[in-house]
């Protein structure tokens, strides 16, 4: 699937994403591995027992990123110049191993870069657990990318 080009945003508009994932041990173990970050309230699970959450908590880091590679498909994937900036990132509630992550993205701004050749657009993406009977917001954050316009010369028209 094709993301969206720089005229094809609209501000105010909410797009829920398709894609969900079950977050497992082994998503977080290895995630911390990669990052070397040996958190024990990540990777030790007595450890984890003895704090307020009494279990493990799934890296806010990886939920941030997994929250960002959900939307591409419908948002920026093969339409992206670069990212600029994740801004106001917040984790109002913790992630469990086997929470299963939904995420929508409001627009909440666009504006031509100076020269009106590509386009700055800033999306609110919040991420919740839907297998959870409340239904947590998990993680939430300002996303800034530089987009490709349709006339430009890699639009393939």
């Amino acid at each position: 699937m094709t993301g969206l080009y720089y005229e094809d945003f609209t501000v105010g508009e909410t797009i829920e994403h398709e894609r969900r994932r079950t977050i497992s041990e082994s998503d977080n173990q290895q995630f911390c591995d990669m990052t070397m970050n040996q958190q024990p309230l990540h990777l030790d699970g007595v450890f984890a027992a003895d704090t307020q959450f009494g279990e493990q908590l799934v890296n806010g880091l990886y939920t941030m990123s997994l929250a960002v590679g959900i939307t591409i498909p419908e948002t920026t994937d093969g339409t992206i110049v670069a990212n600029l900036s994740y801004d106001g990132v917040e984790h109002p509630a913790p992630v469990f191993h086997g929470d299963t992550i939904r995420v929508q993205s409001t627009v909440t701004d666009k504006r031509e870069t100076s020269d009106g050749d590509r386009g700055v657009v800033t999306m609110h993406v919040e991420a919740f657990a839907v297998n959870r009977e409340d239904e947590p917001l998990v993680c939430e954050f300002d996303r800034t990318v530089l987009s490709l316009k349709r006339d430009d010369d890699h639009s393939g028209s």
